[in-house]
């Protein structure tokens, strides 16, 4: 790391971090080996208008102050903020200097280390966040954005607390944007806040943001126009900020203000549908073709709202949309979209590539990404708004609230997808805003100062007070202005536990009365993963897996996931098998899934990570483990390095086998299924798989279409793949499979192996098939809503009420998992005195054993009447008899 300053162009690393007012952490490893850092000189410097070289003669034209080298280091209170400076020496600000602060932060900023001699050794930018949050921290209470009163007199705020100058850029409604703008002085306050008061003639204005402000990334200080980071409106692709009053009555539409939310009992209530709104009705032809792929076609009576109302009926109750803020990457002028030729793609052959080319070349200025590319985080995506004007201002507000009104009175709640781990991009990026804002702030940095992009864009900094508030004010202000049911995030494990307490406790504080929603019931969840620069707690306290106790907060399964998938979405081979798919039982013949020997070991560990993720993935959980051969708990079987069983309630987990993310349930099927296996054999597969998410103890997560078999054709990752390969089609005529190879640039690697497949006619099923899925779909919502035995929603009633009876005993069979939920000593169930469920992944009809009196068991009423060969199941005192590829539920009455 040691870089002399005669080698260094300006000062473009920051290896230092300033972390509060008198203190300054600095890399050990920089100073020269044998060095003593007390021996060295060490000086601060700073100027509003020269480059600084701490290597040029005096008299210098910018501030200098030394800073005194602390033996005593960070201290443990300091490395408990800061846990990835251990080892960092200590630098302390002198007191006179200290007291300039707030100015010198407007400045170029670097520190330099000098031999005794007087001899320049170092020189080195300093990252700024924590002296930064020390500073400023009463901004965490300021009201940012617009912000109206009484008389309708909006007051814009913008946190810029290193610029020298904010100007509000104003465009009176109707005015040309390409005119030139009318600049409005903005004030400066203690907080690092820059406000101004217009007037009510302002409504409808466009405006932007002139930042006068130093930035390491042109070394000079630069006047940025950016919007507002707090936009609540905007004009078609995000050029401006549009003033609009979300308050007024015109953005209100009739239904979703009388419209309630509907209500859970619990949070392990929660059965949710991923959707992407533009697949739910791109293809449907029974919404108006002006309105296919809008916020509006869920106002329609289409054959899509028909379909989730069905799903409603029968128990569903959340629809889950992937990201619908305004996103960087989506053309929102629909004259400006480009789109593959439909007619040549359907004349192609199911494997033939060109489909993916034809939609390569026109996804630049598509219509369709799944939107994990933020740019304003309060503001509906414009691309799903109707019409051109309807983009602009805000009508896509307006429509983004029927959207909601209309799925609440479908009887659905609504959780959004948010993602507030990254934005598109930073730095001087015309896409990058809160950079150009405050440079160096919003991101996490690596040791350099580098921006992280473990999340594959640029990583947001939660951790740091004012994007962790940006994040809690965009989750309060979805909740009340847009009335949605909860919130999704993404790369939760990028967060802190504290990120995701704060915004906790700020839902929770919006009642009825004053703010007209109850923010204690809006649901949190999200991807609990731990990767990156913050893994393993190496920065804060992640809200990862395991790591969320009592907090309510749930986060994805993958180890269910995958026992019953089989392999991992990070395989180069997709085929290897799972419990759901033939794993030992049901070869493939592919070897994905190694020897005989292999397989069975799998076998036993995929089973012990679908009993605990059925039994609400508690880390206490006790069962008999195959895969240990012996009694133990949840936390004890190993994932990886992680426990399998991590969570202190059921709420704590969502069960799921199906996302936007990877292969579809039947593309994951289709590849790990033997060929030869028939349709009506993988349709009873796709149930089985469900089942083992639909019948846990956890709120549990369907992706959009699986209970219609839907296929993205094999693609691995279809965020950019288009309506074309992203398919989806309630009229149930198609599923979607044998659209060609899929998109190239992540699924090329394993064409060889996906040619065969989408070019075998038999592994497309026909339109009765797929109603078949669904209807057994169906009845697994109607199964898990008629009882609350399979949503105990607490850990003891768990431990004392759920068991798996027969493993561990000679009455197991490999590939039958039973699981048996007694409810006869206090009882929850006012019909049941017990369920007994018998998952049956085999091939073959399995007369299972049964330990204990099973006598007074019947088939569900809902499988009885099924038309599938689950009512071929029975029960007798001591077995029970379940055809293959099937899961039978048996109730006892009390």
């Amino acid at each position: 790391m040691f870089r002399p300053v005669n080698q260094v162009e300006g000062v473009d690393q920051a290896l230092g971090h300033w972390l509060c007012r008198d203190l300054i952490a600095w890399p050990a490893g920089t100073v020269p080996p044998g060095t003593d850092p007390a021996g060295l000189e060490w000086r601060l410097h700073w100027s509003a208008d020269h480059a600084i070289d701490p290597a040029a003669p005096e008299p210098l034209p910018w501030s200098t102050s030394l800073l005194r080298f602390d033996g005593a280091g960070l201290g443990e209170d300091i490395l408990q903020q800061f846990p990835h400076l251990r080892g960092y020496l200590a630098l302390r600000v002198q007191p006179g200097t200290a007291d300039m602060v707030p100015e010198i932060l407007r400045c170029q900023i670097a520190v330099s280390v000098h031999a005794p001699s007087g001899r320049p050794l170092l020189a080195s930018a300093l990252q700024l966040p924590g002296v930064l949050d020390d500073v400023y921290a009463a901004a965490q209470d300021a009201a940012l954005g617009p912000i109206w009163d009484a008389e309708g007199t909006p007051t814009l705020r913008v946190w810029a607390p290193t610029a020298r100058e904010v100007t509000l850029l104003r465009w009176p409604t109707g005015a040309d944007l390409h005119s030139d703008p009318q600049p409005v002085a903005m004030t400066p306050a203690d907080d690092g806040t820059w406000s101004v008061t217009g007037a009510r003639d302002w409504l409808g204005s466009r405006y932007r943001y002139r930042v006068l402000v130093y930035t390491g990334h042109h070394h000079r200080t630069v006047a940025n126009e950016v919007t507002d980071p707090y936009s609540t409106a905007l004009t078609v692709n995000s050029t401006h900020s549009v003033l609009v009053d979300l308050n007024a009555p015109e953005l209100s539409p009739d239904q979703w203000r009388d419209t309630p939310s509907p209500k859970l009992a619990s949070r392990v209530d929660q059965t949710i549908y991923e959707l992407h709104l533009r697949d739910f009705s791109v293809h449907d032809s029974t919404v108006p073709s002006n309105l296919r792929g809008t916020f509006l076609a869920a106002a329609c009576d289409s054959a899509g709202m028909r379909h989730l109302r069905g799903l409603a009926q029968a128990g569903l109750n959340t629809v889950q949309l992937l990201p619908l803020f305004d996103n960087a990457t989506v053309e929102e002028h629909p004259a400006r979209q480009l789109h593959p030729p439909k007619d040549l793609l359907r004349q192609l052959p199911p494997d033939s590539p060109e489909q993916q080319r034809l939609v390569e070349q026109t996804s630049a200025s598509a219509g369709f990404n799944w939107g994990y590319d933020p740019w304003h985080y309060f503001v509906p995506e414009g691309s799903f708004a109707s019409t051109l004007d309807a983009a602009d201002g805000g009508g896509r507000v307006s429509e983004c609230r029927t959207m909601i009104g209309a799925f609440h009175a479908a009887g659905l709640r609504v959780v959004l997808d948010q993602v507030f781990n990254h934005t598109a991009s930073s730095g001087q990026d015309s896409k990058s805003v809160l950079d150009r804002i405050v440079p160096g702030y919003y991101h996490r940095l690596d040791a350099s100062g580098e921006v992280e992009n473990s999340t594959c864009c640029a990583n947001v900094a939660t951790e740091h007070l004012m994007a962790g508030k940006l994040m809690t004010d965009a989750c309060v202000l979805w909740a009340k202005q847009y009335r949605v049911d909860g919130f999704r995030f993404d790369l939760m494990g990028h967060h802190s536990r504290a990120n995701l307490l704060a915004v906790r406790a700020a839902l929770d504080a919006l009642i009825p009365e004053r703010d007209g929603v109850d923010g204690r019931a809006v649901t949190l969840y999200g991807e609990g993963w731990s990767f990156g620069e913050v893994a393993d707690n190496a920065r804060f306290v992640q809200a990862s897996q395991g790591q969320l106790g009592g907090t309510g907060v749930g986060t994805f399964n993958d180890r269910l996931r995958d026992a019953v998938r089989g392999g991992s979405v990070w395989d180069a081979d997709p085929r290897a098998q799972g419990l759901g798919t033939g794993l030992e039982l049901a070869d493939n013949g592919t070897g994905a899934s190694g020897d005989p020997r292999a397989q069975a070991d799998r076998l036993a560990w995929y089973t012990d990570l679908v009993t605990i993720g059925l039994a609400g993935g508690l880390r206490d959980f006790r069962f008999f483990s195959l895969s240990r051969n012996q009694w133990t708990i949840g936390a004890e079987v190993a994932f990886g390095s992680r426990p399998a069983g991590y969570a202190d309630q059921p709420d704590e987990v969502v069960n799921y086998v199906d996302a936007h993310d990877n292969e579809t349930l039947f593309d994951a099927l289709t590849l790990k299924l033997h060929p030869a296996t028939s349709m009506a054999d993988r349709v009873r597969q796709n149930t089985v798989c469900l089942a083992f998410a639909t019948l846990g103890q956890g709120p549990v997560l369907w992706h959009a279409g699986v209970d219609m078999l839907r296929s993205k054709s094999l693609d691995a990752n279809s965020f950019a793949s288009g309506d074309w390969f992203n398919f989806l089609d309630f009229s149930m005529r198609d599923n979607g499979f044998g659209a060609g190879l899929p998109p190239e640039h992540d699924n090329a690697g394993r064409w060889q192996i996906l040619a065969p497949l989408l070019a075998n006619p038999r592994l497309k099923p026909k339109p009765a098939e797929i109603r078949a899925a669904h209807a057994a779909a169906l009845d697994l919502l109607r199964v898990r809503a008629s009882s609350r035995l399979f949503r105990l929603g607490d850990a003891d009633a768990i431990r004392a009420k759920v068991s798996f009876p027969v493993a561990g005993s000679w009455q197991h069979q490999p590939g039958v998992v039973v699981m048996r939920i007694d409810d006869r000593a206090d009882p929850v169930d006012p019909i049941w005195s017990g369920v007994l469920v018998v998952f049956n992944t085999t091939a073959f009809t399995v007369r299972q054993s049964l330990p204990g009196d099973a006598s007074g068991f019947r088939l569900h009423p809902v499988q009885a009447d099924a038309s599938d060969a689950v009512a071929q199941s029975g029960i007798g005192p001591d077995w029970a008899t379940v055809p293959a590829r099937t899961v039978a539920v048996f109730v006892r009455p009390r």
